[in-house]
């Protein structure tokens, strides 16, 4: 099948560029690289060439094929070099001024039928065609390192894009084997703007001392199904990245709270511990592999105090029923016993406030998160308030471990670690759609595709439920006074009513 463009030209070979390139070969396009040192051009060609030599070697090329793709990839000595292609691919550093600079000296280059397009990450693409004469012949066309294998790329749409300048676009995203997905131009697109919710809340909640930065992974990990923890993911993708995009998509929403960074990472960046690739981030990596202390064994419980399950906990059959497998005494009395270990399920609200507002003895109070099933976790997570005694701490623990699986016990807060990361996620993706950025299929596809989510963030939404998300947010708000956890308009219509979170409105 011919490509769409026949000829394409990339200006910065980094591994962003470099990939860009290999693909766009693969497709069936002559590309030409170029950078502002010859050298590093010749150096990305050789890389891309030992790519396909060895794809060739593992069996997932021949020969032919191999010889072909070679030939079909160039360097350019100048810029001007570039002048025939129907289609430029910027990939150079993140610095706005930079960028409009090269458009614009590009512009001046090319047939006015060229299509020029950014590979931006958080900048504004109609902030950086501004200076150019053609506007509508340009847009943002951003891919995920590494870029063969993160089979996802956002076509953006800047104020003044030709709606056929995407169209082509979309069909040469499909040519390269990659799944477009269609954004409009608001700060980090669909996949960087729907990314917020998990490192941010999870920094919230460490900063607030509920729980180290392993335990707040091995939750996510194990309730809801990530690959990685927030804290995991930081470290792989590293701080000089990550923690920039937070301030950029922080500072052009205009400081919208949701987005607000912490000081934590601020603070890791500054002093070089960034992450993987030196060594150090929130873990320490010996020989590419990070360092954990194991987790604590289950503590020995002599006796066990009979169990009363508030009258108001989330999902109380199923916690009941949980209680009954695992063998213990369970009261159903109208209020606790003396010597009761009382359990509490809140959503979104604290254990401590739970105990106050249903008078409850907090020394006897524990909770547990039921938001998930606990059929399908593989981890339960309980939680302390700062009157909760050691012995009910430790008893409610032993309970738990019962059966062999695994449990986290944190401290009090607004949330469990799970409510309040899934919500925070879920929230903001209705604010997406709430705000027209994207689909909501296509910022599914994105986020799954380009973000590696267990499920879209709407299709979670689904799988909690939206009245449940709009709980735990509600009860948030309550607790911290914060408006970061304001519902979307979004959630709110289809919470209310019962509506999945998928429903479109007629």
């Amino acid at each position: 099948m011919k490509p769409i463009f026949s000829h394409v030209g990339i200006v910065g070979v980094g591994a962003m560029g470099r990939g860009i390139a290999q693909i766009a070969a693969q497709a069936g396009s002559t590309v030409l690289l170029f950078d502002l040192q010859a050298e590093t051009a010749r150096v990305a060609q050789t890389s891309v060439f030992s790519q396909w030599d060895r794809l060739c070697e593992k069996g997932r090329l021949d020969a032919a094929q191999t010889a072909l793709y070679k030939s079909r990839l160039h360097c350019a000595d100048s810029l001007a070099a570039l002048s025939g292609s129907d289609l430029i691919v910027e990939a150079i550093v993140e610095r706005l001024d930079v960028k409009a600079s090269l458009f614009a000296e590009l512009e001046a280059l090319v047939a006015p039928s060229t299509v020029l397009v950014t590979n931006t990450s958080s900048l504004s693409v109609t902030a950086i065609a501004a200076r150019l004469k053609r506007p509508q012949q340009f847009a943002g066309f951003h891919f995920f390192n590494p870029v063969p294998l993160m089979k996802v790329v956002e076509v953006v749409a800047g104020l003044k894009t030709g709606a056929s300048v995407c169209a082509d676009l979309t069909a040469y995203a499909r040519q390269m084997g990659h799944t477009p997905v269609l954004a409009q131009d608001t700060p980090g697109f669909i996949v960087n703007h729907a990314g917020r919710g998990y490192g941010t809340e999870a920094l919230r909640v460490v900063s607030e001392g509920v729980a180290d930065f392993a335990t707040i992974d091995r939750i996510l990990k194990d309730q809801i199904g990530f690959k990685l923890g927030p804290f995991e993911l930081m470290d792989l993708t590293a701080l000089d990245v990550s923690h920039p995009v937070m301030e950029s998509i922080y500072h052009q929403y205009f400081e919208e709270p949701r987005y607000r960074p912490s000081v934590i990472t601020a603070q890791r960046l500054a002093g070089g511990v960034v992450g993987k690739k030196v060594g150090e981030g929130f873990y320490r990596y010996d020989k590419g592999v990070a360092q954990t202390e194991p987790e604590p064994a289950a503590p020995s419980v002599d006796q066990m105090p009979p169990v009363w399950v508030s009258p108001r906990a989330a999902r109380r059959a199923d916690l009941l029923l949980l209680l009954k497998n695992l063998g213990a005494r369970i009261e159903t009395g109208a209020t606790p016993s003396a010597q009761a270990l009382t359990l509490v399920a809140p959503l979104g609200f604290d254990i401590t406030t739970v105990a106050v507002v249903e008078r409850l003895d907090p020394a006897r109070t524990i909770g547990i998160d039921m938001l998930v099933d606990d059929a399908v976790s593989k981890r339960r997570v309980l939680a302390t308030n700062p009157a909760t005694r050691l012995d009910m701490r430790n008893a409610a623990h032993a309970l738990m471990a019962r059966d062999g699986k695994a449990v986290s016990v944190i401290r009090d807060s607004g949330g469990f670690v799970s409510q309040r990361v899934v919500a925070t996620i879920v929230n903001i993706a209705c604010d997406i759609c709430q705000q027209g950025i994207c689909s909501p299929a296509d910022l599914e596809t994105a986020v799954t595709l380009g973000l590696g989510y267990p499920l879209g963030p709407l299709a979670m939404g689904n799988l909690y439920g939206p009245t449940n998300i709009l709980e735990v947010l509600f009860n948030m708000q309550t607790v911290y006074g914060d408006p970061r956890y304001r519902p979307s308009p979004w959630l709110r219509r289809r919470g209310a009513i019962g509506l999945s979170l998928l429903h479109q409105e007629a």
